[in-house]
């Protein structure tokens, strides 16, 4: 089984043009659509004065459920929703995700997502089961990733395997809709050509372009968090949390291996419509404390930087909350 391929033009004012396969694919049967730039785009996207990476206020007011207690930020720019068990959390999740493909997908005519890795993919299974598998609009979707670490596709350490594994080779998503960061180039030139066509996804509407900073716009973003704080491969104190450009970076030196990692920048990340923080455990309850609660770190953990122009929503167990 042979990947697919295209190339973009400089102005994608023309069809894209399948090219002979580059290389053969792991054994699976989701394709992944990679892509040859040819030129460099006559237009780049670039952070405009309105650009700003922000900290949502944490003041909070609470109600509380049989099951899951709400709690929303002052301004409703966020809502933190904790659930008894990480299955409930997996139920409500599939159900947050269908509603936005289904309002997106007739609204714009095709739903962008966002992955990460960690434990976010397997939150994501009910998706795969009834009714969601049978009533979402699959073919609406196109999948992207917020990181990934410079190993081949088949790695076990790769983002794109773990996705693969656990949530995509069970969803009936198009083939040539799947946007893997190519395994093939360097770190830093894979980063390039991550960036370079997803402003050219751009151009031909696919993805949606934020008013505010002139930047691609996802429909949904779905992160997760490390123990330590880290969304991406945004790591505390790392220089990378305080970017303003590229809009996709590379990083070797990162402080949880692999070194070598693909990420986006808060810029991108911020400029999305929805955000979902999807986070289970109690290694993660310290982390969630500090971002939503009276916790301390030495420095701004990067996700209290996650601010995007919609609607942030957390997804927590009980366990993960437990210091709130």
């Amino acid at each position: 089984m042979a990947f697919s391929s295209c190339t973009f033009t400089a102005t994608l004012r023309t069809p894209l043009t399948p090219l002979p396969s580059l290389r053969r694919s792991p054994p699976h049967t989701t394709l992944i659509s990679q892509f040859i730039v040819t030129k460099p785009l006559r237009c780049s996207l670039r952070l405009n004065s309105s650009s700003t990476i922000g900290v949502n206020p944490k003041k909070f007011e609470c109600k509380a459920s049989s099951s899951m207690a709400e709690t929303t930020t002052e301004k409703g720019k966020g809502k933190v929703q904790v659930f008894d068990t990480e299955d409930e959390l997996a139920v409500s999740l599939a159900k947050y995700i269908a509603d936005l493909s289904d309002k997106y997908s007739k609204e714009r005519g095709f739903f962008t997502v966002v992955l990460s890795g960690g434990s976010l993919i397997k939150s994501l299974r009910k998706l795969a089961e009834p009714p969601y598998i049978d009533s979402v609009d699959w073919k609406k979707w196109y999948v992207f990733w917020v990181d990934e670490r410079v190993v081949p596709t088949h790695h076990e350490d790769s983002n794109y395997k773990l996705a693969l594994d656990g949530f995509l080779s069970k969803v009936p998503i198009r083939s040539g809709q799947i946007f893997a960061i190519y395994d093939g180039l360097l770190a830093k030139d894979a980063a390039d050509v991550y960036e370079t066509y997803l402003e050219q996804l751009v151009e031909i509407t696919i993805i949606d372009i934020s008013e505010a900073t002139g930047l691609p716009k996802f429909d949904l973003m779905l992160l997760g968090m490390g123990p330590d704080g880290h969304v991406a491969s945004l790591f505390p104190g790392h220089p990378l949390v305080q970017a303003t450009k590229p809009l996709v970076a590379f990083l070797k030196d990162s402080p949880k291996p692999p070194l070598r990692r693909i990420t986006f920048t808060f810029p991108v990340i911020n400029s999305s419509a929805n955000i979902a923080l999807v986070v289970a455990g109690a290694s993660k309850a310290d982390a969630v404390n500090v971002a939503l609660g009276n916790g301390q770190s030495s420095d701004l953990l990067p996700v209290q930087m996650v601010s995007p122009e919609g609607e942030l929503t957390w997804f927590l167990d009980k366990e993960a909350a437990s210091k709130l």
